[in-house]
C-alpha cells in the first residue's frame, strides 16, 4: 500500500518514521505542514491522487491545551475541518483512514475506564474541537477508524517524560499532582497499534477503538518511577490538583478500557512501566550515540 502519514513531525509520526522500517512492503508518504496543507481539501485530493495513496493515518493535530482555550478557532481548523477534509477524500476514494484522538473527549469525572461507547463530554477547547474533529470524519467517511489515546510521550519531541527528567536533574524538590489518574501511552506502542489496524481493517462503521498503554497510574506514580528508572535523587512531593495553578481545567480520570482493541487484533498491550522502560532506553541511547 501507499500510506500517507500525516503530523509526522510530532511524537507519533516520528514514531510512524521509525516502525516503517519494519513495514518494507508498504510506501509510505511522511509529510506535515510544510509538505501538505491538510485545512486545503485540494491540496489533499491532488496529493492523493498524485501519490496513488491506498490509506491515510491522521497524527496532525493542535495539543496544546491551554493555547486553545484562547485560539479555539484554529484548534477547531486543524483538529475538526482538516480532518473532514481527510475524510472527504479518503471517502471519495475508497481508502482506509486512521485517525488519532484524545481521552479528552470525556469530562474526566469517571471512576471506572471509559469504553469506546460511553458518553462524550468535553470540558475544554482541545476537547470540544477534537470530538467534533471526529463527528464530522464519521459523517462524511463512515468507515474511517479513530483511536483514542491519552498521556502520550516518546523519545522524540516535548513531553513529561523528558521534563521530568530535566526537572529531576535541576531541583532538589518536585511537587507533581496526584489526583489525576491515567494510563501513560509511549507513542511507539501507538504505533504499532495504527499498524496493526492498516494491516488488519476491521469491519464496520464509525468504528472507535481506544488505546493506551497498560496499567494507571498518577502524574505523581509517573514521575516516580522515570526518576527511579534514571537513578535521579530528587524528593518528589505529591500535591492536589487545586495546588497546581492550570489555565486550564485537567481531567482527573483518563483511564480509557481497551478490552475491544484487545478482543479485535487479538493482542496484549504492554505495561505502562515496561513501555517507559523502553523509551528511557532509547533515551539513554540517543544521547550516549
Amino acid at each position: 500500500m501507499n500510506i500517507l502519514v500525516t503530523g509526522s513531525n510530532g511524537q507519533l509520526g516520528n514514531e510512524m518514521r521509525v516502525l516503517s522500517a519494519l513495514h518494507a512492503q508498504h510506501r509510505f508518504f511522511f509529510t506535515d505542514v510544510e509538505e501538505l496543507d491538510i485545512t486545503n481539501i485540494e491540496a489533499i485530493e491532488q496529493f492523493v491522487t498524485s501519490n496513488n495513496i491506498n490509506c491515510i493515518v491522521n497524527c496532525a493535530a493542535y495539543t496544546n491545551v491551554d493555547r486553545a482555550e484562547e485560539d479555539e478557532p484554529t484548534a477547531f481548523l486543524i483538529n475538526a475541518t482538516a480532518v473532514s477534509n481527510l475524510g472527504k477524500v479518503a471517502a471519495t476514494h475508497n481508502l482506509l483512514l486512521v485517525h488519532i484522538s484524545t481521552d479528552y473527549v470525556f469530562n474526566g469525572k469517571a471512576f471506572k475506564p471509559y469504553k469506546e461507547s460511553d458518553p462524550t463530554d468535553p470540558q475544554t477547547a482541545y476537547g470540544r474541537t477534537k470530538l467534533k474533529g471526529e463527528q464530522l470524519l464519521h459523517q462524511v467517511c463512515p468507515q474511517a477508524v479513530v483511536i483514542r489515546t491519552a498521556w502520550l510521550y516518546s523519545s522524540f519531541g516535548n513531553n513529561f517524560v523528558k521534563t521530568m527528567l530535566r526537572l529531576g536533574k535541576e531541583k532538589d524538590q518536585l511537587n507533581v499532582v496526584f489526583d489525576q489518574i491515567g494510563s501513560p501511552t509511549y507513542a511507539a506502542d501507538l504505533a504499532w497499534a495504527i499498524m496493526l489496524v492498516v494491516n488488519h481493517p476491521p469491519q464496520g462503521q464509525h468504528l472507535i477503538f481506544h488505546f493506551t498503554n497498560e496499567g494507571v497510574c498518577s502524574w505523581y506514580d509517573f514521575t516516580k518511577e522515570i526518576h527511579r528508572i534514571a537513578n535521579i535523587n530528587c524528593n518528589v512531593m505529591p500535591i492536589l490538583s487545586e495546588q497546581y495553578t492550570y489555565k486550564t481545567p485537567r481531567p482527573h480520570y483518563s483511564v480509557l478500557d481497551k478490552q475491544k482493541f484487545k478482543t479485535t487484533f487479538s493482542v496484549q498491550i504492554p505495561h505502562w512501566q515496561v513501555a517507559l522502560k523502553a523509551c528511557m532506553d532509547k533515551l539513554k541511547e540517543n544521547a550516549e550515540s
